[in-house]
This record gives structure tokens, sequence and C-alpha cells, in this order.
């Protein structure tokens, strides 16, 4: 079962690997190191997004109350 699973692993991880960017290095270990540090920025990028377009979505079209300041000038 190992190496049917990093059969059909393998594929999946190049192609995203070659999405995130350039390969950054000629040895496959570092190269698969910056790849993964490459896909945490993506994942906290994405899940930041995620809870900014939440928020707006949540107050979106909500009635707001205003209410009238007096100011006294001396």
């Amino acid at each position: 079962m190992g190496k049917a699973r990093k059969k059909l692993k393998s594929p999946v991880w190049n192609i995203w690997a070659k999405a995130l960017g350039e390969k950054a290095s000629l040895e496959k270990r570092t190269a698969d190191a910056v790849a993964i540090i490459r896909t945490l920025i993506f994942l906290s990028c994405f899940t930041t997004n995620l809870f900014i377009i939440a928020g707006v979505m949540r107050h979106w079209d909500r009635p707001t109350e205003f209410t009238s300041c007096s100011y006294t000038t001396k």
C-alpha cells in the first residue's frame, strides 16, 4: 500500500510544486522543503482571505444606526 500511495501522491505533488513557482534547488529534498514552506505561506494567506470575506459577508447590508453627536463650543 505504501508504494501505491507514493505513486498516487507523486504526480499531484509535482504539479503542486511546479504551480508554486521555480524549483528552489537542484537537490530534491531541499526543493521539497521550500515547496512545503511556500505551501504553508499560501495556506496562511488563503485562510486570512477567507476570514476577511466572511467578515464582509457577515456585515453585508446590515442597517447602520447613526447617533447624532452634539458638540459644544465655548
